[in-house]
């Protein structure tokens, strides 16, 4: 670890005593694997988020409203899929992918998701097989929840050792580009056959095309990622700490608690903004439903294209300094911006306002995996990557939008606000604490 390819703070990237330049079969070879390992994490968010945005469709057949214990069942099953898996799927893919590798991580993963998406498209109805529809549909949806649970530490690990130096940043930044890409996709899917379905169609069996779209996708990303080739060193692997919980707490507690600290923060506003945000237009702002649809639809497509942009940045001016920015400003904008859209009538000022704040999100977002991975030694990093992600995930994130709702509803709105911006208070106080230079992941594989 003598040379440091990849700084925290610095401005400068790349250190006087750098290996050697690249080729440019090893340009390309690098860029090549990139683009596989994103294919796979687009293909499972767009598989994650197609349940959501097809349920609507798919409930009735599933849970009547006759029936409460299936009711019950789905309430659990969003419930444990949502929360539970991610952090049990952070566990097993990151000791997966520390002890095995990061590529036999990452085929297990798609491939579960793959496998997920197929059963759910073709389940029998409660209509023909009673109670069991809902409960062979609960377990289809922890299957996926694992799976996208373990997805997003193995591939964020993965990309960030195989990133080019001093373009790591911008590499990266493309894990949240897919993440995105694959949220836009999802619902560009079942927009497209709201037009050429009726819904009747829909409900009866036009549901299930997303998913054996998924499931087919997911094959061919299958396909993309067997070509990979592994990153992590067979020294890394055969450590006795390799994966495991030890660890990280005999060595590397202080490094996974602050990345449990920003995490909570990031993952808290970037579904403020990006989930949250659909509902808050509708519900506190006014706007008609489908305008808002389009209004975040444009934003999350301008917010997936500022990924690079910001992740680029970081390569000149530092992750340190990304991090400062992003918690920084968090803190100050998070009330005036949700403020100021309380009273919007234009659509275009509304569209203005959660660009301004996704810009502020993308300082953390474009970097979200690397300034993880820097923290991190080769034998337990997709384990401290994936797991600190998905405790804060769960915690934060997934409860966004049920922490703002029932603020609401007891007419106390306002005190969203202030979480989120204290929330932002301890992510800039908690990215004090990073090195001006990575700690790790100084040299190649």
């Amino acid at each position: 670890m003598s040379s440091v390819t990849s700084s925290a703070g610095s401005t400068t990237v790349d250190s006087a005593t750098s290996p050697r330049a690249y080729t440019s079969e090893e340009k390309r070879h690098r860029i090549f694997a990139i683009m596989a390992a994103s294919s796979g994490n687009l293909v499972e968010w767009f598989d994650f988020y197609v349940y959501a945005f097809s349920a609507l469709y798919f409930a009735p057949s599933f849970f009547p409203k006759s029936d409460p214990t299936a009711q019950l069942l789905n309430t659990a099953g969003v419930f444990a899929a949502g929360f539970l898996m991610r952090p049990v799927g952070g566990w097993l893919f990151g000791r997966v992918a520390d002890r095995y590798g990061r590529r036999t991580s990452m085929l297990i993963s798609v491939t579960m998701m793959c496998a997920g998406s197929l059963a759910i498209a073709c389940l029998p109805t409660y209509a023909a097989i009673g109670a069991w529809a809902p409960f062979l549909l609960l377990i289809c949806r922890l299957f996926q929840g694992l799976s996208v649970g373990g997805e997003y530490g193995t591939t964020a690990t993965y990309m960030s050792e195989v990133a080019l130096r001093g373009q790591r940043g911008f590499f990266s930044s493309f894990q949240y580009v897919t993440l995105i890409g694959g949220q836009l996709l999802a619902v560009l899917v079942i927009v497209v056959l709201e037009q050429l379905l009726s819904e009747a169609e829909l409900k009866a069996w036009g549901w299930r095309i997303p998913f054996v779209i998924g499931a087919i996708a997911a094959v061919v990303a299958l396909f993309l990622r067997r070509t990979l080739h592994e990153t992590q060193t067979e020294a890394s692997r055969t450590n006795k700490e390799a994966g495991t919980l030890s660890g990280i707490f005999r060595h590397h507690k202080a490094a996974f608690f602050t990345v449990l600290g920003y995490t909570a923060g990031g993952s808290l506003i970037f579904y403020t903004f990006t989930t949250y945000m659909q509902k808050y237009l509708v519900n506190t702002v006014g706007l008609p439903i489908k305008t808002t649809s389009y209004v975040m639809t444009c934003a999350l497509f301008v917010y997936m294209c500022m990924q690079p942009v910001f992740g680029a940045l970081s390569d000149r001016i530092g992750r340190r300094n990304n991090m400062l920015l992003f918690g920084g400003l968090g803190a100050l904008c998070t009330v005036p911006i949700l403020t100021a859209l309380q009273g919007v009538t234009s659509p275009v000022v509304a569209f203005v306002l959660i660009i301004l704040a996704l810009a502020i999100v993308s300082f953390y977002t474009s970097i979200s995996g690397i300034v993880k991975a820097e923290m991190f030694p080769p034998e337990v990093r997709a384990l401290g990557v994936g797991l600190a992600y998905a405790v804060a995930n769960a915690l934060f994130g997934g409860s966004a939008e049920y922490v703002a709702l029932g603020l609401k509803s007891i007419g106390h709105e306002t005190a969203f606000y202030w979480y989120v911006t204290a929330m932002m208070v301890i992510a800039f106080v908690v990215s004090l604490r990073l090195p001006r230079q990575a700690t790790y992941l100084h040299h190649d594989h």
